[in-house]
């Protein structure tokens, strides 16, 4: 695996996962492929799970970690190419990049959107300059459009998780937010759940808040608040904006919030959520602190699948 920006990057989506799984059996039994190598872990957005899982994954792998937060341990760095930089940004990203891949021989990249111009976006421009100026393998930590380690811990935990002898039935499930938030997390999720045969899914949403055509293609739609839930082995609840009115919010209807109430029609519904999560207001504390709730160890599966893919990145190099 040369990169990790998406699915697509993978060639054998069931291997990696099977990886995945081997790894949280036997955590050191690749100690030694990292040794004499260094990651550096690059965020532009704040971070704790992925830091975190991403530190344990490369250190039991032997790789050496740095961890560098741009907006606070480095110069503001200029993005666009052409500019004349006499304002406030001191170091172009073409540099940047170069140095870190000078100093690293993998790279993790965190970025977000900004929620105001869906072209700019999506088209993944720091994360895409990275891959282009440093010159090293990179992995996205997340990006305005896709969140993909998230993505495979989510399979991974439902691999664990799901019913033996047919496909899981899973439905991504919008909820209600205090802000605005990507649509990365959602996107990938589906990107995922479409690519892999062991999994059937289902979106559910107000009216307003489909995801882009290539992330929903393929997928059963709904959007009543109640629907889907009833077949659902799993329900991943989580908040986006709006991607046709880019990046606002337009529905805060409660009903949407996932309570006890709601499951009560499949009580055997495992409940999923990238965290962190607004207690009572995206999913309730009874439903969190419940016994469907799975969220904290997929939460824990964010290592595994972290050490399988940095695994298929060294075996690269």
């Amino acid at each position: 695996m040369k990169q990790f920006l998406s699915v697509t990057d993978v060639t054998d989506l069931p291997g990696l996962v099977d990886l995945a799984l081997q790894l949280k059996k036997e955590p050191l039994a690749f100690e030694r492929l990292g040794r004499g190598k260094t990651i550096g872990l690059v965020f532009f957005n704040p971070s704790l799970r992925t830091r975190l899982s991403t530190q344990l994954a490369a250190r039991k792998l032997g790789l050496e970690v740095l961890v560098m937060n741009v907006q606070q341990d480095g110069w503001s760095i200029e993005t666009a190419d052409g500019a004349i930089m006499n304002g406030d940004k001191a170091e172009h990203i073409r540099e940047a990049a170069g140095v870190m891949g000078q100093y690293c021989d993998l790279l993790g990249v965190r970025t977000f959107p900004d929620l105001i111009n869906r072209e700019n976006d999506y088209a993944e421009h720091i994360l895409h300059q990275f891959v282009r100026f440093s010159g090293v393998p990179v992995i996205s930590l997340e990006s305005a459009t896709r969140h993909p380690l998230q993505s495979l811990a989510d399979l991974v935990t439902i691999r664990e998780k799901a019913p033996v002898g047919r496909k899981a039935k899973v439905l991504l499930r919008w909820a209600p937010h205090v802000k605005a938030l990507p649509q990365a997390v959602p996107n990938s999720f589906a990107e995922w759940m479409l690519t892999s045969d062991q999994v059937d899914l289902a979106i559910s949403y107000p009216k307003g808040y489909a995801l882009a055509p290539e992330f929903r293609t393929g997928a059963h739609l709904f959007h009543e608040p109640e629907a889907g839930l009833a077949e659902a082995d799993f329900v991943y609840v989580k908040n986006w904006s709006s991607y046709e009115q880019y990046g606002q919010i337009l529905n805060t209807d409660p009903a949407w919030m996932l309570d006890e109430k709601c499951l009560k029609v499949n009580p055997g519904a495992k409940v999923m959520h990238c965290l962190p999560v607004r207690r009572n207001v995206v999913i309730s504390d009874a439903v969190l602190d419940g016994p469907q709730s799975v969220v904290l160890e997929q939460a824990g599966n964010r290592i595994w699948a972290a050490q399988a893919v940095l695994h298929q990145m060294l075996s690269a190099l």
